[in-house]
């Protein structure tokens, strides 16, 4: 077997029911196809044997034994692949449950689809379930436990930290929208003006001067002493000349440590010789150039968590230990608590393995012991001299202890420092009474601390830190969300967009919007080209300028990678035809409607979702969603609107000539359809098809009426705000239209228009996309040889897998269907075909360009007009001289 391809599916998607974090994977089963499991000589036995856990997995009702029950009544290996996939991150500590897999319309080729939560870990776990299904078909061994390991390594590398987790996990659960910006910690919270960003736990609003502060414990003393604050007496050394005056100064016993160090690094406590002084100073050296030299302090470690300046936990830090029994080595015993399921590497688990290094031994043998030491039972070893959660350490949450002096001192140091989130290390021999220099001090304060020991803690009550951070970052009542209005359909959705923006810039706000021609930033070009995916969307949302968003969403980047965004306000199907059908795995107008109707599906609950009711499929999504249902329609007396209304529901009709809203049985009149530009003079049916939802959309904005009315007014069929949609350049003696009509729905909205277009001559130059059906492209000839008098096929610059002459064979074969002497000419180049079309235009003719090449064609039609306005005004000049 082979794969073909694998996708991402970041956002909702046609695959999976709408999820998030899906891996799409295109497998072909080649001679496997006709071997399904039960056919394969001890496959179902080799299975269980590599893979015993996976007896957990479910199946379908009536397979009650689960999926080892269905491999041996018999699968195919495709489905096999799904589970191992699944199977194989869960065992690397990513669970992950949904699963599926369908069969494409090839023959042996399968799409299996499974979650994941990592993306380098699925994307590896895609790979690697092949290989191990393939090794189960062959019969040959496995080493499974290292494709285990990998995946561990790639979560530990790519994937969030606990603290980063937590604060994600709180925000999901609020609705607020989120995305990394980047493989570590950088998190961006919220959309537009109202984003927010972290790195770990440093957030936008976290103060960088009480960051550098806090980075130099010599520093954060000093301030922390002038303003009375309990620290132990220290001293800053750069080199071991200064090292004897420090330590006379403070007085064993001693803590050195790197003035800029973190967990624990380079630290060495309870020093009581110069030998043990040199030997710390040389390692703290390792990480910093200066070095602090501090009197070390009998008591307890205590971490106090400080979050928009209040206090919000505090642990009691116990440094990494064993407990002897009379039996078992200290190598044996670390042995034995590294087992414990709660441990792991680095911070993928509530506690950190105890890992043995020089520090350990330095320690051991302080009290003459090695490794192979065996402990009276019951007693104590220590393995570390800091009581860090990462160093192995376990933590205690002792939050209710705390004796109010010692919450106002916490509290007050975050204010000295300027941080809003910060860790503060206290020894103190207990925290119940006030914080004196008699009984402890400030060790230091940590920017960016960690939340796993109060996430976590080993002994009593777990706090949900994270939960404060969200509270800074979105006070009560205060919004994550800019509105989003979300577009698709087979047809109609940059005008739609683009218009949707528009009104919402009539009425104040500062829009950002994605069509097929580029991404808008308030009306900025800022990308060029087909940017109706995800990643456009993402370029929008992730703008800090912008306080409105409208999303043109096609077909190729939902089936590509899914939407940009998890939910919308509103969402608008325009309609569905049979464009694009056999592209990408959608075959029937049954899945292009699924795949179209994912952009519903985002909608809140709350939202609207608003469809066209003079289109079957789109209307009849109605019956799926559980958002608020919008209609629009050309005829007042459809059937669906009357009874939608009758029901309280909202649409927007044309009725006697006017574009009228239905808010149940009121009627609001917005303005008459003649009077809108876009509608070409009421003219061009597929326009006001995209005025409707427009106005619908703009209604449920609380826009204005006044406001939707001018906006409606001042958008002008044109380059300038409808680019390749029906661009109209008049001349003296014909005149020409650019409109990016490219399939039978729009050419059936052309024929529409061009029917109530007078002119002797109508021209068109036409054109097919290569990847469609041969009957996709037959349609253009049959419609084209159906409204104009002469035809020149034209062909895109992207073929997409077919030559000039197959194409321009079918489209002639739809032409002479209708009629077998028409004009036709073959011209591939669409300029050339222009000027051809005009140099042979006969009087009032009218030339319809359905054009490839958006820009250049408005361009060339631009400058052609303005040298004939030109060439007018000269002529003019000349007449008025000879008069």
């Amino acid at each position: 077997m082979k794969i073909n391809s694998i996708k991402v599916m970041r956002g909702p998607n046609f695959w999976s029911n709408y999820r998030q974090n899906i891996i799409i994977m295109s497998l072909d089963l080649e001679k496997l196809e006709d071997f399904p499991t039960n056919k394969i000589d001890g496959f179902s036995e080799r299975i269980e044997k590599l893979i015993p856990s996976m007896y957990t997995h479910r199946c379908s009702e009536e397979h009650e034994g689960g999926f080892f029950s269905r491999i041996k009544d018999g699968t195919w290996i495709g489905h096999v692949v799904e589970h191992i996939a699944l199977e194989i991150q869960t065992l690397a500590g990513m669970d992950v449950g949904y699963g599926r897999t369908r069969s494409d319309n090839q023959h042996g080729v399968y799409f299996v689809i499974f979650a994941y939560h990592v993306e380098k870990a699925g994307l590896y776990a895609a790979e690697a379930a092949v290989r191990i299904a393939q090794a189960l078909v062959d019969n040959v061994e496995y080493d499974l436990n290292a494709d285990i390991e990998a995946l561990k390594r790639l979560k530990a590398k790519y994937g969030l930290g606990p603290s980063t987790q937590a604060i994600v996990d709180e925000a999901k659960s609020r609705g607020i929208p989120f995305k990394r910006l980047n493989n570590s910690s950088f998190v961006l919270f919220g959309q537009g003006i109202h984003q927010k960003k972290i790195r770990a736990t440093m957030t936008s609003s976290t103060s960088h001067m009480g960051v550098e502060i806090a980075c130099d414990k010599n520093e954060t003393k000093q301030l922390l002493k002038s303003a009375y604050i309990p620290c132990p007496a220290s001293e800053l050394v750069y080199d071991e000349e200064d090292l004897q005056s420090a330590i006379d100064t403070v007085g064993y016993p001693l803590v050195i440590k790197p003035i800029n160090g973190n967990h624990g690094r380079g630290i060495t406590i309870n020093i009581r010789t110069l030998k043990e002084a040199k030997e710390a100073f040389q390692l703290a050296k390792e990480i910093s150039e200066e070095v602090l030299v501090e009197k070390y302090m009998e008591g307890c470690d205590f971490r106090f968590l400080v979050i928009n300046f209040k206090l919000v936990a505090v642990a009691k830090r116990t440094p990494a230990l064993v407990t002897g029994n009379g039996v078992s080595t200290i190598h044996q015993l670390i042995d034995e608590t590294n087992c414990d399921p709660d441990r792991g590497e680095s911070h993928e688990k509530i506690l950190t393995k105890i890992k043995i290094d020089k520090i350990t031994t330095d320690i051991l043998a302080q009290k003459n012991y090695t490794l192979e030491t065996i402990p009276a039972k019951d007693e104590v070893v220590l393995l570390k001299d800091t009581a860090n959660i990462s160093t192995g350490g376990t933590a205690t949450d002792v939050t209710h202890l705390v004796h109010p002096a010692n919450v106002f001192m916490a509290e007050r140091i975050a204010r000295l420092l300027n941080m809003d989130i910060c860790g503060i290390d206290v020894m103190a021999k207990g925290i119940d009474t006030p914080l004196t220099n008699e009984t402890g001090g400030i060790l230091e304060v940590n920017a960016c601390p960690g939340f796993r020991m109060h996430l976590f803690p080993s002994k009593g009550k777990p706090r949900n830190v994270a939960a404060h951070v969200v509270d800074m970052l979105y006070p009560q009542g205060s919004e994550a969300r800019i509105p989003l209005v979300a577009v698709t359909g087979t047809n109609g959705k940059t005008t739609t967009t683009r218009l949707i923006a528009h009104m919402a810039k009539q009425a104040g706000h500062k829009v950002g919007y994605t069509t097929t021609d580029g991404t808008y930033i308030q009306d900025h070009l800022i990308n060029l080209g087909d940017c109706t995916g995800p990643m456009s969307a993402n370029t929008v949302l992730t703008d800090p300028t912008i306080d409105f968003a409208v999303l043109e969403c096609a077909r190729g980047g939902i089936l590509r990678a899914g939407l940009g965004f998890d939910n919308c306000d509103i969402s608008i199907i325009t309609n569905i035809s049979d464009d694009h059908l056999s592209v990408g795995g959608i075959d029937t107008l049954h899945d292009m409607a699924r795949v179209k109707g994912v952009v519903a599906h985002s909608t809140f609950k709350h939202g609207y979702a608003i469809l066209n009711a003079d289109d079957e499929r789109v209307y009849d999504m109605h019956t799926e969603l559980d958002c608020n249902i919008g209609l629009f329609s050309l005829d007042p007396q459809n059937e669906r609107i009357l009874k939608h209304c009758k029901n309280g529901g909202l649409a927007v009709v044309i009725e006697n000539g006017m574009v009228t809203i239905f808010a149940g049985q009121t009627k609001i009149p917005v303005e008459r359809i003649e009077d809108i530009p876009l509608s070409m003079g009421g003219k061009a049916d597929s326009m006001i098809k995209n005025i409707l939802p427009s106005v619908l959309a703009a209604y449920l904005k609380n826009f204005t009426l006044k406001n939707i009315r001018l906006a409606l007014k001042t958008f002008i069929p044109s380059p300038q705000f409808t680019p390749g949609r029906m661009n109209v350049f008049n001349f003296k003696n014909y005149d020409v239209m650019v409109d990016y009509a490219h399939n039978s729905g729009g050419f059936l909205e052309l024929k529409g228009f061009l029917e109530k277009t007078q002119s002797p001559s109508k021209v068109g130059i036409i054109a097919a996309v290569g990847d469609r059906r041969d009957e996709d492209i037959r349609n253009i000839g049959i419609f084209a040889a159906q409204m104009f008098d002469e035809i020149i096929i034209r062909h895109d610059k992207d073929l997409r897998g077919r030559t000039k002459e197959a194409i321009t064979e079918l489209i002639l074969e739809g032409i002479h269907s209708i009629k077998k002497d028409i004009p036709v000419q073959v011209i591939s180049d669409e300029r050339e075909a222009i000027e051809f079309a005009i140099q042979s235009a006969k009087k009032d003719a009218f030339i319809t360009v359905c054009t490839d090449c958006v820009q250049e064609s408005i361009t060339y039609l631009s400058e052609m007009q303005k040298e004939e306005m030109m060439q007018a005004g000269m002529d003019n000049q000349i007449l008025l001289k000879a008069s």
